[in-house]
């Protein structure tokens, strides 16, 4: 278990939280694949609930709140100040498509894409941090940008939160870690185009990786539970993996822990 208390650092994939036409089954579902229970917050938070996992929050769920909004997973990378990263977003290259606002007293917020087409959010935490738990079953472990032009990706990033990267694997599909300082023993996000592209009309995406103890269980488990298998079961260099699609069609993976 990896407990996490008080601020992430800034660049740090501090959050993820989940868009749905169905708000109560993808709360079923995720009680099933994953082993949460949530929590309801007030009248005011137009029906967002918390996942939390041994009583720690792992992530959110939420009504779409827009028109043409797909279903979906956003990992948000941690900011000490929404107005300025969202400013220095549009000076990068990106896009801000909602611009920064207060969560009530939870935080302030802000929504971007980088160059490749890579939705993310931005979060400012106040009374709620992020994650309170990670790197266990059940808990999210890795946050990585999938995009068509990884460089450009790269670059983005570095150029809004200092990321640099240490580059390995197949030379003609590489994957780029990204860390917040070159010192670091251990980043935080990758960045990488996945073997073949991605699908036409599909732009740039990031992907939240949660943990398991058994990966083909929990990938039944999904398929039971109405979702679908994309990719996987398969071994990997970082255990057992998987990438799944929820029952309301949005795409998250699994790894073994």
């Amino acid at each position: 278990m990896s407990e996490h208390t008080g601020a992430w650092a800034p660049g740090s994939p501090c959050w993820s939280d989940l868009g749905v036409g169905d708000v109560p089954a993808a709360r079923d579902f995720y009680a099933g694949v994953l082993g949460w229970r949530f929590e309801d917050g007030p009248p005011e938070s137009g029906g967002y609930v918390m996942a939390l996992l041994d009583d720690r929050p792992v992530a959110g769920v939420g009504p779409l709140m827009g028109e043409g909004q797909p279903v979906s997973w956003t990992a948000y990378l941690a900011t000490d100040d929404a107005d300025t990263t969202a400013t220095a977003v549009t000076s990068a290259g990106g896009t801000v498509v909602t611009p920064p606002f207060d969560v009530m007293d939870v935080g302030r917020m802000a929504i971007a894409a980088d160059p490749t087409g890579a939705v993310f959010g931005l979060w400012q935490g106040r009374a709620h941090d992020g994650y309170g738990l990670v790197n266990q079953a059940g808990a999210p472990c890795w946050n990585e940008v999938h995009t068509r032009d990884a460089e450009a990706a790269k670059t983005f990033y570095a150029t809004l939160f200092g990321y640099t990267y240490d580059v390995f694997g197949d030379p003609a599909e590489p994957y780029a870690a990204a860390k917040l300082h070159p010192e670091d023993p251990a980043p935080v996000a990758g960045v990488f185009t996945p073997p073949g592209g991605l699908p036409d009309g599909v732009p740039g995406y990031w992907l939240t990786w949660f943990g398991s103890t058994d990966t083909d269980a929990t990938v039944a488990t999904v398929t039971a539970h109405g979702g679908s298998v994309l990719m996987g079961p398969f071994d990997s260099p970082f255990g057992r993996s998987a990438v799944v699609a929820g029952a309301q069609g949005e795409v998250f993976a699994v790894v073994a822990v």
